[in-house]
């Protein structure tokens, strides 16, 4: 081997793995759950209708721990809050990255206000469930499937609506496209993703200003060697086209963080009666905090038409 080839098969097996290097890098940043520098410290001042909700779910004596073994082995947990009188309806709802169930006391009351069962589950990897990656909604979209059955078990007769907001909205929306019984009656999504690809495309210019080439691609097969999928698989749009089911879809028009530029995506992407409601000024996941009278009408509307 003449010394030009050997300098130039050094310097492939440098950029080799000074790549593998970078794509674990970026797997720990954005899949292992873990505090994340780039999240706000949630240090904010509270709104009253917030306060006012979080001291009705930490008074809510009646509330128990639901668990489950998802299918590849994790404990997962959730809160399950019952209706002052059933009425065979309940709401499941899926909060974001790194969050937790308890982080969504506004919405579950929203829906509890309407006499509504509650079911708030810990995404895995999130609050008490198990988990040692993020499956940005591909994988949690499985898990909803098992909440939704030991909701269905529970009561033959539930209506069921799944809410979710930022990586909760991309669960909902990868759940729409999967089998569902027929408990399932409509779906809210509140600024969810496209797809992973997209927005840690985006996130990547937007952090790091860099291109997505070839780190993405680099980071996508260690995930699928580490997690199990490729960030390709995980499409909110491939799913919302199998679905047939009502959605409201909720974005801020000032979401820097999910850009509200994938609202059109998402809507254009599913096949059933569907709805937008578009925050003026609301940041990312600010649409509720925003204008709280507003969202809670126009949610109660739109599901009041599937569930009467």
């Amino acid at each position: 081997m003449n010394r030009p080839t050997k300098i130039i098969l050094g310097i492939i097996l440098v950029l080799v793995i000074v790549l593998i290097a970078a794509g674990n890098y970026f797997y720990s940043y954005a899949v292992v759950p873990a505090k994340k520098d780039f999240l706000a410290d949630g240090s904010k001042k509270k709104s009253t209708e917030l306060i006012s909700a979080e001291n009705w779910f930490n008074d809510k004596n009646n509330r128990s721990d639901w668990q489950l073994t998802s299918t590849d082995g994790l404990k997962l947990s959730a809160y399950y809050l019952p209706a002052e009188k059933d009425q065979h309806k309940t709401a499941i709802i899926a909060h974001g990255y790194m969050g937790q169930a308890s982080d969504m006391p506004q919405y579950a009351k929203i829906y509890h206000d309407l006499g509504y069962n509650v079911l708030m589950p810990d995404a895995r990897g999130h609050g008490k469930s198990e988990g040692d990656y993020i499956g940005f909604g591909w994988h949690e979209r499985k898990d909803y499937l098992q909440w939704i059955d030991r909701v269905v078990k529970k009561d033959p007769q539930s209506e069921i609506v799944l809410h979710g907001v930022s990586m909760g909205g991309a669960t909902v929306m990868m759940t729409s496209g999967e089998k569902l019984p027929d408990n399932v009656k409509a779906f809210v999504e509140d600024c969810g993703y496209s797809s992973v690809k997209g927005e840690l495309n985006y996130q990547l210019k937007q952090m790091f200003n860099l291109p997505s080439f070839p780190l993405i691609p680099v980071t996508s097969l260690v995930t699928k060697i580490r997690a199990g999928y490729f960030f390709g698989e995980a499409d909110a749009i491939k799913q919302l086209n199998k679905n047939k089911r009502p959605m409201l879809f909720i974005h801020g028009d000032q979401d820097d963080f999910v850009p509200y530029s994938m609202l059109a995506e998402v809507y254009a992407g599913t096949k059933g009666p569907k709805e937008q409601y578009v925050v003026h000024g609301a940041k990312h996941a600010e649409a509720l905090n925003s204008d709280p009278s507003m969202y809670q009408k126009k949610v109660t509307e739109f599901i009041q038409k599937y569930v009467p």
